[in-house]
């Protein structure tokens, strides 16, 4: 969808059209704390953009129209959009409340092109909910999501097979899905800007500067994705992982963090009515080493502070530091439905926990989520460090 909580906004505002508008926290007149959910294409001209500092957006748009998060609303729309997608696919992956992939290798032969499929999305969406999208079609997930945000609003971009290539080169390497700002500026150092000089670049040199995550960037600049489309029955995890836009050692800041990944773990268990065993941690330094570690619990949980302890010591596994962190994740797996693992009636603890939970989860539903949160995950900074230049 494109800006997804402005475009409600300003659909149930008319007087808001064409005009900026940002969703997310209070600016308190440049003053506020919290961060943009979601910015309209008139605010993204002077420069905001979903998860930027209230604060900044204010100052580079204080006569923006600033709207606290309506989630119950969103979510209103969101099940209309999902409700069109599914009578043109079965095969859905939610991505999140206005994204989602669609398999269509059953379903194409309903279509005699595949742009009809392009244009019966964007089209009945419309219809049903007065909003536009913007549709990628590619052999792959990676090409697809690309594609998706080509050339929007209300875009249309279709990526055929022998075309893959031709389409990525070009592009800036920051197109491709997972390459952000440390990634980008480490390229860069390499003298590698876009796709094309990343695809040339040799497999091994990448590899041993990134280990993993240059054999995935490597394949990534082909166009190669096999990974399918997972419906949410099909789901074998579910986590959250954060990228830092500078690699960090202040293990307070780190351990907040994990908390607030723990938070919305449990939030989208809770959402789905379902619960799981094990509890993942996925740490990578600033080297790109990426090490995960796990711990099976006796019995299922979807409780955000089991799911923290589990994760925080996990984490205590690492620790002295002996680099700088760039990505956490925290996940979880062993998932089975909510009702398969009832809470023992003489566990009045946890029961309680889960009662809060649940209201936690209602009230961040309907108001959006910065409205309340656990003390453990609200914002702080991390403390400035100066590196070890040995």
């Amino acid at each position: 969808m494109d800006a997804f909580f402005a475009a409600v906004e300003q659909l149930l505002h008319p007087e808001w059209q064409g005009k900026p508008v940002i969703v997310g926290a209070d600016p308190q007149a440049g003053k506020g704390r919290g961060v943009v959910s979601a910015a309209s294409y008139e605010a993204r001209k002077f420069g905001v953009h979903s998860a930027m500092p209230i604060s900044q957006a204010y100052r580079l748009c204080p006569q923006g129209i600033y709207v606290l998060p309506h989630g119950d609303v969103y979510g209103h729309y969101s099940q209309q959009v999902f409700a069109v997608l599914e009578t043109i696919s079965p095969l859905i992956e939610a991505i999140s409340i206005d994204e989602a992939f669609l398999d269509m290798t059953g379903s194409a032969h309903l279509y005699k092109t595949v742009e009809e499929i392009g244009q019966k999305i964007k089209t009945e969406i419309k219809s049903k909910t007065s909003l536009t999208a913007s549709v990628g079609i590619a052999p792959s997930k990676s090409v697809a999501k690309i594609a998706s945000d080509f050339l929007k609003p209300d875009g249309l971009m279709i990526v055929y097979p022998d075309k893959v290539q031709e389409f990525l080169d070009p592009l800036p390497v920051t197109r491709l899905w997972g390459i952000g700002k440390q990634t980008s500026m480490q390229l860069q150092q390499l003298g590698i800007k876009t796709v094309l000089q990343l695809r040339q670049y040799p497999q091994k040199i990448l590899v041993d500067k990134f280990g993993k995550w240059g054999e995935h960037i490597y394949r990534m600049a082909r166009g190669w994705d096999d990974r399918s489309v997972t419906t949410e029955d099909q789901a074998k995890s579910v986590s959250n992982e954060v990228t830092f836009e500078e690699d960090l050692n202040d293990v307070e800041f780190l351990r907040r963090t994990i908390f607030a990944l723990a938070e919305k773990v449990g939030g989208r268990l809770r959402r789905s009515k379902i619960q799981g065993r094990t509890v993942h941690l996925k740490v990578r330094f600033s080297d790109f080493k990426t090490h995960t570690r796990s711990h099976t619990l006796k019995d299922a949980t979807f409780l955000t502070q089991e799911i923290f302890e589990v994760a925080k010591q996990l984490f205590l596994e690492f620790l002295p530091l002996e680099s700088y962190v760039r990505l956490l994740g925290v996940g979880v797996s062993q998932l089975e439905n909510e009702s398969g693992s009832q809470l023992s009636i003489w566990d009045l603890d946890n029961q309680k926990k889960m009662k809060m939970e649940k209201v936690m989860d209602q009230i961040q539903d309907k108001f959006g989520k910065s409205i309340i949160r656990h003390a453990e995950a609200l914002d702080s900074k991390p403390r400035k460090t100066a590196r070890d230049k040995s």
